[in-house]
């Protein structure tokens, strides 16, 4: 089976990567029922072969599968359906809906904070890091730098304890970003976002920097609700290698 050969006449083309084909896939062969919870997924060799890509491109699409919640991988026996309908990802140890109470319970008054008592020493930081975000490529690099970023944005607030907070869930937070990032294609939106927080602060306005990660959260909200309610089964997909559109 080639991915590519998926499409819908008359609908308008998006390109989207192997990872995404192969979890758009078997997501939607899961959801309409082809793998019924209790059952088994194929092997990954059998996968690789039918769907005609690599082991690293399948794998990532297993991961998604275990994160939105469908799946769950047992150590020596292979993937099980443990759900046919996607409700709330999980990254790392948290749920996404209760990263995103917290986050807009802590970060957007942080943001307010920082603007009031970031040093030139924090806007230089943030600057730096920014910077390097907006030329970076790499998927993993950058998402190591967002985590960073908001690491920053905390310690410009002068408080130890939200950069305490903001530290206990950087793991969830690179993997939410990571997983954003791989279905979403949010990093370009993400600069623009994180680089109207750093000139709010650098303005020193408490109401802009505010306004801006609230925006921020707002987008990522909306991306990871659009990733849940529409899985991408009307696209064109490519063969593993093909270049995103």
């Amino acid at each position: 089976m080639n991915l590519s050969d998926s499409r819908t006449a008359g609908q308008p083309v998006r390109r989207v990567s192997a990872m995404e084909a192969v979890l758009a896939y078997l997501r939607g062969a899961i959801e309409r029922g082809e793998y019924a919870i209790g059952d088994k997924l194929p092997s990954e060799a059998e996968l690789c072969r039918t769907l005609e890509v690599s082991r690293p491109v399948l794998r990532e699409a297993l991961r998604a599968l275990q994160t939105m919640g469908l799946t769950v991988s047992r150590t020596g026996k292979g993937t099980f359906v443990v759900a046919s309908t996607v409700e709330d990802p999980t990254f790392g140890d948290y749920a996404a809906s209760d990263l995103l109470e917290v986050r807009r319970h802590v970060e957007i008054p942080v943001a307010g904070y920082a603007a009031r008592r970031r040093t030139p020493e924090n806007l230089d930081h943030l600057a730096h890091i920014l910077d390097r975000m907006e030329k970076e490529t790499d998927t993993t690099a950058w998402v190591a730098m967002d985590t960073l970023f908001h690491l920053a944005v905390a310690e410009a607030a002068q408080n130890p304890v939200f950069r305490r907070v903001i530290e206990e869930i950087r793991d969830a937070l690179a993997r939410q970003s990571a997983f954003l990032n791989e279905l979403g294609g949010r990093r370009e939106q993400s600069n623009r976002e994180h680089r109207a927080i750093v000139e709010a602060l650098i303005d020193g306005s408490e109401n802009d920097a505010v306004e801006a990660m609230s925006h921020h959260l707002d987008r990522v909200e909306t991306t990871l609700t659009d990733i849940v309610r529409s899985p991408r089964t009307d696209s064109d997909l490519p063969t593993e290698g093909e270049p995103q559109a």
